[in-house]
């Protein structure tokens, strides 16, 4: 269970707490901002897109640089295939999590454990927009010409005991994310970037089967 954990940990990312962003104000309308993410997030029903992952531990000096594909897919369905410098697979499907690392196979319920229902509503809020809407998190929200930053700091004991600090990016011509960043308590800390991204294609439903 604590493998499969850090597993997860694994696909999030982060910035350093801080009062201000560089480059960003905060957004003078917080209300006309949460709509118009609800009204663009409503009107997406799938992603497709590539991912760039640089995970920065504590111990090493050099980035850990990952790469793969992305797929998420209304309702609560998320995809993830790590191609370079190693194979991994993550699904989550609404309350199940599945891992493949080679020939290692992991299943969990998140309906058994509160961390791992923390966990998976973070990736499905950020890809469905309601990120504004997690009670877990105390919100904030920034913005420049082209993008908005959502800083979300843990407010829940689960969450504050395993993060200072959550980031996502999203553009605001569609509201799509365009990175998900994240410290951990530990000090590490990830950065995913989201590229190529298609919204509303088809995608076939058993890319998300777990059996």
């Amino acid at each position: 269970m604590n493998k499969l954990l850090l597993t997860i940990l694994f696909f999030t990312a982060g910035f350093s707490s801080q009062a201000q962003y560089a480059g960003y104000s905060p957004v003078a309308d917080l209300a006309k901002f949460k709509t118009a993410f609800a009204a663009a997030s409503q009107k997406t029903n799938s992603i497709k897109a590539d991912f760039v992952q640089e995970k920065n531990l504590g111990m090493l000096s050099e980035k850990i640089i990952s790469k793969g594909n992305f797929w998420f897919k209304k309702d609560s369905r998320v995809r993830m295939e790590y191609h370079t410098p190693f194979t991994y697979l993550m699904i989550l499907n609404k309350d199940k999590v599945y891992v493949k690392d080679g020939t290692k196979e992991s299943r969990v319920s998140t309906k058994s454990n509160k961390v791992f229902q923390q966990i998976n509503r973070i990736m499905i809020d950020c890809m469905q927009g309601t990120t504004l809407d997690n009670t877990d998190f105390k919100t904030r929200v920034f913005e420049n010409k082209n993008n908005a930053l959502v800083e979300l700091t843990p407010v829940t004991k689960g969450m504050k005991e395993l993060f200072r600090l959550i980031n996502v990016v999203v553009d605001k011509k569609d509201y799509s994310v365009l990175s998900i960043q994240m410290q951990e308590l530990s000090g590490d800390n990830t950065l995913m970037r989201f590229t190529n991204k298609e919204l509303n294609v088809p995608i076939p439903d058993n890319l998300f089967d777990i059996k």
